[in-house]
């Protein structure tokens, strides 16, 4: 069954969840304007299709203790459907890395990773980025200021 094509009213639910993730059913079909029973059932239509994934809480890394974050380029000795799934999958397993992309270009993989500092990330790139499976290199980039760092979408 496809997706029902996303109209105004799923757009500003989509808006206000993003701002407030934890509105319960009733607060959010007031901040809508829609009664809570059509609020619920888009709401839940919404979580079914997949346009919501989940709701988090976004939390401060520096005053959460993790004030290094790196984007970690990877670069592949092969690049065979195996090596690649068994890659994907093993970065799912690291709760370090927070988001990993497969790339076009000169890496294979871009993997951002938060530390508690540069000896942790060091520790970490030795002991887990470099043996994952097909690695061949990896380049580090240590962000020195985040200047927008965002999760909503321009909805």
């Amino acid at each position: 069954m496809d997706a029902r094509p996303l109209d105004d009213m799923d757009r500003r639910i989509m808006r206000t969840l993003q701002v407030s993730p934890t509105l319960s059913v009733a607060d959010l079909s007031e901040a809508v304007g829609l009664s809570q029973s059509p609020c619920w059932r888009r709401l839940k239509r919404l979580e079914t299709e997949g346009v919501i994934v989940r709701r988090a809480i976004l939390f401060d890394p520096k005053k959460a203790g993790l004030s290094v974050s790196v984007l970690a380029h990877i670069r592949l000795r092969a690049h065979d459907e195996e090596t690649l799934e068994a890659l994907e999958r093993d970065v799912c397993d690291h709760p370090e890395i927070l988001e990993c992309f497969s790339m076009s270009g000169e890496s294979d993989y871009v993997v951002r990773v938060v530390a508690a500092s540069i000896d942790d990330y060091e520790r970490f790139l030795k002991k887990v980025l470099l043996h994952l499976p097909g690695v061949a290199s990896v380049n580090s980039s240590f962000t020195l200021k985040s200047i927008k760092a965002t999760t909503d979408l321009p909805i």
